[in-house]
């Protein structure tokens, strides 16, 4: 049976580690555990070793646990990433513990237990580290573990499975008590090699870090191939109650309602959206025990901190999938779960909870389609679903051999609530200008495109990169990418003239990242040529790039604005020719000049939508533009009697200011547009053009 499931790879190496010190072996270790979402999800669980140091301060050795500091992250995690405390002093606080009202003041005193001054701010976690006296201790949250502990009979089955190899310990939250009871069994228990803590995850422990490693991988396999072994040939979550639509459609079902949701949950705090359709999503949302499931909420505390303790169901009908009627529906669906959100705060608070948080659900599940998960961020939204796919995978365990429990909702709201958890948050980095927001990007591979796609990112936009020119464009997603993240970025190869591609492209936004905040217009080209010599084809496409392109990409944008009732901002990059004539480049300086119109007629029509649209000008950007490097450079050239090389200083000495103009001066006006700091401002042209006197606009 084992050789038929997908078991754990032992991917430790001698030969690397062999090289390591201790500290070296315990950042080898979790990265190799955290690499696999099956051993423990992003930023949880958590690792140590007791290593022998030199104290600073005496030059004795002494005993320093190393653990995973707060908010990390053990796949991704360094050395920097570890908080390392005097285990004597450590020991110590035993002495000055009150019982389990005490817990939260106990946190205060482990920064007295640092050692060698290391700020990284250790975790409530500590403590279960470092009273098992062993020198090595793995807590993973592997979803075969869970689903054991998350099981109405979890201590049966746990003995089941492990025998005594395992032992089993009752729900307490992280914290100094459970650090106590950890200790305290291992006491009692010296032969065993862990322990299942119920509706939590695993603890494991050894003296040597590759065995510590090992064996973790091993209880979690033999968990996997019980699981297997189990059910096989059961039908998961009571078997399938609907079919899963092809996968085209429903990504169009996720693209119809995101941008509708995340307006609806946005308002106050914009949010981003996931789509997950995965087969294990699709088998829950499409099964007969769906909502009794989901309404039990979920189980391990990383979870439902990340997910909300439950999700929200939405009715689709498959015999008849229209996304108009779920749109329709959403109103009294966020209304059902606000409220029940509220009698879930108001139930369970006590005298000191903070105020309540946003009641909207996170995750969002639909048969035959899949799950929207939103936050505050497109990073946070991916992990949440993440997170509840972790979720899934317990439910289906442990329903399929015992029956699936979540945390009461006391608990779950004595950690969702508390007050170190809250400090947490009010810690955290107050949010960049752009966070929460999308910027969509035409010409994005191009000199200004990139420049302005670069300044958004940095100020927390995510961007879509839509471009012609499919090298550059793959170029440019790839650099933003490695130094944005992954998350942050998504690219779509569009020549905005077609009315199709426009529409797909928008919809592609609005799967990835839940709608669109911004748009930047920039696609662009330029010709050159006396009125006498200019062909239809050349007056054509100048219009349909620099017109009507505009026009399309406009159109989608207000479309999607006006679905998601939360404003929208309109950013047109045009030219100063739009302004000033120039010989020999009449069907140019026409289409810049009906672009910057159209702007003014946009901003006409978006003002009472809370639509913003505003242009800025630049004038012979000649740095990373594409246009400038074709013709265009050599007719502008030859229009002023120069050489080509001479055309940039030409430009300068012209200015009245007598500056180069570059593409990250055309970036700056457009971020300033597209942010709050230009909040009442609409119909404006900014010329970015180290002035030109023709071209001001009064």
């Amino acid at each position: 049976m084992a050789d038929k499931v997908q078991l754990l790879d032992n991917r430790w190496d001698d030969q690397k580690a062999a090289g390591l010190d201790e500290p070296g072996k315990l950042l080898y270790r979790s990265n190799l555990l955290g690499a696999d979402k099956r051993i423990t999800n992003y930023g949880g669980g958590n690792t140590s070793a007791k290593v022998i140091e030199t104290d600073p301060l005496t030059g004795k050795p002494v005993e320093v646990l190393w653990v995973k500091g707060s908010g990390g992250d053990v796949g991704t995690i360094k050395l920097d990433g570890f908080a390392t405390l005097y285990m004597e002093k450590l020991e110590s606080l035993k002495s000055i513990y009150k019982g389990v009202e005490d817990e939260d003041r106990m946190v205060g005193f482990l920064p007295h237990c640092t050692f060698n001054l290391n700020n990284r701010a250790a975790s409530i976690d500590t403590p279960l580290h470092g009273f098992v006296p062993f020198k090595h201790v793995d807590h993973m949250h592997p979803d075969a573990i869970i689903a054991i502990a998350a099981s109405k009979n979890s201590r049966e089955l746990t003995k089941e499975i492990f025998g005594g190899e395992i032992g089993w310990l009752p729900w307490r939250r992280p914290g100094f008590q459970l650090g106590l009871d950890l200790g305290a069994y291992v006491a009692a228990h010296p032969n065993s090699k862990g322990v299942v803590l119920e509706s939590h995850g695993l603890f494991t422990w050894a003296n040597d870090a590759k065995e510590c490693y090992e064996l973790t991988l091993e209880i979690i396999n033999k968990a996997i191939v019980w699981f297997d072994q189990k059910t096989a040939g059961k039908s998961a979550f009571g078997g399938e109650a609907t079919r899963s639509l092809d996968p085209s459609a429903r990504r169009a079902i996720a693209a119809k309602l995101m941008p509708e949701i995340r307006g609806k949950i946005g308002a106050s705090e914009r949010k981003l959206g996931h789509f997950d359709d995965q087969p294990a999503v699709l088998e829950f949302v499409n099964s007969n025990n769906l909502r009794p499931l989901a309404a039990l909420g979920t189980s391990c505390p990383d979870h439902f901190l990340r997910t909300k303790i439950r999700p929200l169901v939405l009715d689709f009908d498959l015999a008849n999938p229209n996304a108009d009627a779920v749109v329709a529906s959403l109103d009294s669906a966020l209304e059902a779960y606000r409220t029940d959100y509220a009698r879930y705060y108001n139930d369970c608070k006590h005298a000191n909870s903070p105020a309540m948080r946003d009641p909207n659900p996170v995750i969002f599940l639909i048969p035959g389609v899949g799950m929207l998960s939103f936050a505050k961020d497109k990073a946070t939204a991916r992990i949440a679903g993440e997170f509840y796919v972790n979720a899934i995978n317990v439910m289906r365990g442990a329903s399929s051999v015992s029956e699936y429990q979540g945390l009461p909702e006391q608990e779950a709201f004595d950690i969702e609530y508390w007050l170190l958890e809250e400090a947490k948050l009010q810690r955290m980095p107050k949010p960049k200008s752009l966070a929460g927001r999308v910027a969509f990007v035409t010409g994005g591979a191009g000199g200004i495109g990139r420049a302005t796609a670069e300044r958004l990112l940095g100020e927390g936009a995510c961007v879509v990169l839509a471009d012609i020119d499919t090298d550059a464009l793959n170029a440019a997603h790839e650099n933003f990418a490695k130094r944005y993240t992954s998350d942050a970025v998504r690219s779509v190869q569009l020549n905005v003239t077609d009315e199709a591609g426009v529409i797909a492209s928008y919809a592609e936004a609005s799967v990835e990242f839940g709608g669109v905040d911004i748009l930047v217009s920039n696609a662009g080209i330029a010709s050159s040529a006396p009125i006498e010599t200019t062909e239809l084809s050349m007056w054509t496409r100048n219009i349909d790039i620099l017109a009507t392109g505009y026009f399309l990409v406009s159109r989608e944008a207000f479309r999607l604005f006006r679905r998601q009732k939360i404003g929208g901002n309109v950013v047109f990059v045009a030219s100063k020719n739009g302004l000033a004539a120039s010989s020999n480049a009449s069907a140019y300086c026409a289409a810049k000049a009906a672009e910057i119109h159209l702007a003014r007629c946009l901003a006409l029509e978006g003002a009472e939508g809370g639509i913003r649209v505003n242009t800025v000008n630049p004038d012979a950007v000649l740095r990373g533009s594409k246009i400038w490097n074709g013709e265009w450079r050599e007719q502008r050239a030859a229009s002023s009697n120069l050489q080509v090389d001479e055309l940039e200083e030409h430009y300068r000495k012209r200015s009245l200011l007598k500056l180069n103009v570059l593409p990250e001066d055309i970036a700056e006006a457009v971020y300033f547009l597209a942010s709050d700091s230009s909040a009442k401002s609409t119909g404006n042209i900014i010329n970015v053009d180290a002035g030109n006197a023709q071209s001001f606009t009064r």
